[in-house]
C-alpha cells in the first residue's frame, strides 16, 4: 500500500454490478483486492433491485480487518433497468459528511443517470489542513454522449456553488467518451483530465473513463494517476478480465493535506482567482 502522504481516488464501472455477480468468488476475489488498492472508490453500474449487495461487498473488502464503509445513491435511470452510484472508501482513513451527499437536480432531463455528490475529507495529515473534495460520480448514456457533456460543466459549476464552500471538485466516472471529447466540459477554466486517451475499457480499444477537476484549485493532484491493467495484475486472461467488467477501474493521486499555499501565491500574483 502506499505512503501515509497521500490518497488514491479511483473510478470503476463494475458492469451490471448485482446477485449474479456476487456469486462468483473468483469475479468477488478480484473485486475486493482492487477496492483494497485505494481510499474511495466511485462505483458506476450498481444494477440490482437488491440493496444488499453493497453491504455484502463492503463485508467482503472488510473480512480480513480493513474498515471500508459507502454510500450508495438512488435508484436512477428512465428504463426499467436503473442503476446507482456507489461510493466505498476506507473510513480508517477518509470521512464522508453524511448530509454532504445529494443526486444532482436535472430539471431539464438532460442525464440519464443524474450524478451523485458527496463530501469526503482525509482523516488526519501530518502537518497542515487535511485535504477535503467533493466527488461527483457520473456514469453517461453512451447514446446522449454529447448532450450529457454540454451539461455536465453546468453540473461542476453547481456543486463548486452548492453552498459548502468546497474548491476541490472531483468529477469522475464512465463518460463514454476520450479527452477529445468532453464538451462543455472540458471548456471550463483550468480543467484537466487525468486520462490523455489511454485505453480504459478491458478489451483496450476505448477510453470512456476518466477523472476531473480544475487544476488551479486542486492542485493537491500529485501528477500520479493510471489505468490498472487487471490482466497484468492479477494474471487473467482476457474473457476472466471480462467476467469481472468491461471496464478497467482509473485512479489518480492527491495529497493529505490541503495544498492552499499555492492557491493564495496565485492569487496574490495575479490579482484574481
Amino acid at each position: 500500500r502506499h505512503a501515509g502522504e497521500t490518497i488514491r481516488i479511483a473510478t470503476f464501472n463494475i458492469q451490471v454490478f448485482g446477485i449474479s455477480k456476487m456469486k462468483k468468488t473468483h469475479v468477488m476475489d478480484v473485486l475486493v483486492q482492487v477496492v483494497r488498492r485505494f481510499d474511495v472508490v466511485a462505483i458506476q453500474e450498481l444494477r440490482s433491485k437488491d440493496q444488499t449487495v453493497i453491504p455484502k461487498f463492503v463485508d467482503l473488502i472488510n473480512s480480513e480487518g480493513a474498515t471500508y464503509d459507502f454510500v450508495v445513491g438512488p435508484r436512477l435511470g428512465r428504463t426499467i433497468s436503473k442503476e446507482q452510484y456507489v461510493f466505498i472508501f476506507d473510513a480508517s482513513r477518509i470521512e464522508v459528511d453524511r448530509g454532504s451527499v445529494y443526486t444532482t437536480s436535472d430539471r431539464q432531463d438532460y442525464l440519464h443517470r443524474e450524478p451523485l455528490v458527496a463530501r469526503f475529507s482525509v482523516r488526519s495529515a501530518p502537518y497542515g489542513q487535511p485535504f477535503s473534495f467533493t466527488l461527483v460520480n457520473i456514469h453517461t448514456d453512451p447514446d446522449e454522449t454529447d448532450m450529457e457533456l454540454d451539461a455536465l460543466d453546468d453540473v461542476v459549476i453547481s456543486v463548486q456553488q452548492n453552498g459548502s464552500g468546497e474548491d476541490d471538485v472531483i468529477l469522475l466516472g464512465d463518460l463514454n467518451v476520450d479527452h477529445r471529447h468532453l464538451g462543455e466540459l472540458g471548456q471550463l477554466p483550468n480543467v484537466t483530465w487525468t486520462v490523455q486517451g489511454e485505453k480504459t475499457n478491458t478489451r483496450r480499444t476505448k477510453s470512456y473513463d476518466n477523472i476531473v477537476f480544475n487544476s488551479r484549485y486542486t492542485n493537491e493532484f500529485t501528477g500520479q494517476a493510471s489505468v490498472l491493467d487487471l490482466m497484468s495484475e492479477y494474471g487473467l486472461s482476457e474473457k476472466q478480465a471480462l467476467e469481472v467488467s468491461d471496464h478497467l477501474p482509473v485512479w489518480a493521486e492527491f495529497t493529505v493535506q490541503e495544498n492552499s499555499g499555492a492557491i493564495v501565491a496565485a492569487r496574490n500574483g495575479s490579482g484574481n482567482r
